[in-house]
């Protein structure tokens, strides 16, 4: 039963590839469950939902413009940027009030923010509990090449799952979303997102460190006193 021998080992040979395909490329045991999207979402969610605070470098470009600094995060929702690209430039938001402070311009904004207004802080708000529970409620999430880390970009040794987020509605203000997750943490490496005036921004979290104990005093800001104070920047119907 030569022939019989050769069908058995091209079957089994056949099998081993499906699952290894079915497995993003890594074999696993059975039985195997299939993560979807959604599913891989929700666990980077769960991820973030037990991280009490996080502090990280930070860059953001827009086209040709990119700045830089060092973030902090207290949850649920206070949020400080320390830049030093722009030199000096702060962005604190304490989960009551928003504060932008501009060197080139020596201007202080503020805005008091209600549960109804999220702060305008763009990706950087979005790698938080509170930031991923709204992405999974108001985006479709889809993987954009598979289950299967991928490099972060061509040439990078850096291996990342890629999620392709597109809105619900058009009253969200990124068109689209890709998150790169890194394989090992399941911590948000990079955002980048297609605004609905098809701008292209790009969040960037570098040297991520978690549970450090940051107190919420690091989130009050005490404004230079030449600095000019303008409120209500955003909208002034606070509710």
């Amino acid at each position: 039963m030569v022939i019989l021998g050769i069908k058995r080992r091209f079957l089994l040979v056949f099998l081993f590839k499906l699952v290894f395909l079915f497995n993003g490329g890594a074999f696993l045991a059975f039985p195997q469950e299939i993560v979807t999207a959604e599913q891989y979402l929700k666990n980077v969610s769960d991820r973030y939902s037990l991280i009490k605070d996080y502090e990280a470098l930070l860059s953001i470009r827009s086209g040709s413009a990119q700045m830089r600094g060092n973030v902090s995060h207290l949850a649920p929702s206070f949020l400080r940027i320390d830049f030093s690209d722009p030199a000096e430039q702060v962005i604190v938001f304490n989960g009551d009030l928003l504060t932008v402070y501009l060197p080139g311009y020596r201007a202080v904004l503020n805005q008091a923010i209600t549960p109804n207004r999220r702060p305008a802080a763009g990706g950087a708000s979005l790698a938080s509990a509170q930031g991923l529970t709204m992405l999974r409620r108001n985006y479709i999430p889809t993987f954009v090449v598979g289950p299967a880390p991928v490099p972060l970009e061509e040439g990078s040794k850096e291996m990342v799952v890629k999620l392709r987020l597109t809105r619900r509605s058009i009253s969200e203000g990124f068109r689209e979303l890709i998150l790169s997750v890194d394989r090992e943490s399941q911590l948000i490496r990079r955002i980048e997102g297609r605004t609905i005036a098809e701008a292209q921004l790009r969040f960037d979290f570098t040297n991520v460190k978690i549970n450090q104990g940051i107190p919420e005093q690091r989130f009050i800001y005490d404004s230079p006193a030449s600095a000019n104070l303008y409120n209500n920047f955003l909208f002034r119907d606070v509710e």
